[in-house]
C-alpha cells in the first residue's frame, strides 16, 4: 500500500461528473461505501458533495489506516 494524495482523490472525485461516482472512495480503501455510492450515484450527489468538503479527512483517515496495519505486522 502506498501514501494515498489528497490531489489523486481530488480527480477520481470528479469523475463523478460522468457518472462514477465513488471512485475516489474505492481509492482511498474505503470499499463497501464506494459500491454504496456508485450504484447510489453517491447517495443522489448529496454524499458526493460531502465528500467534497470531507476529501482532505478522508485521506488522512486512509493513511493513517494504512500505517496503523503496517505497524501492526
Amino acid at each position: 500500500m502506498s501514501v494515498k494524495s489528497v490531489g489523486t482523490s481530488f480527480w477520481l472525485w470528479l469523475l463523478c461528473i460522468f457518472g462514477f461516482c465513488g471512485i475516489h472512495r474505492f481509492y482511498l480503501g474505503f470499499i463497501w461505501t464506494g459500491l454504496l455510492w456508485l450504484f447510489t450515484f453517491g447517495l443522489l450527489g448529496i454524499g458526493q458533495l460531502i465528500d467534497l468538503f470531507r476529501l482532505r479527512n478522508l485521506v488522512l483517515m486512509s493513511n493513517m489506516q494504512r500505517d496503523f496495519e503496517r505497524r501492526s505486522v
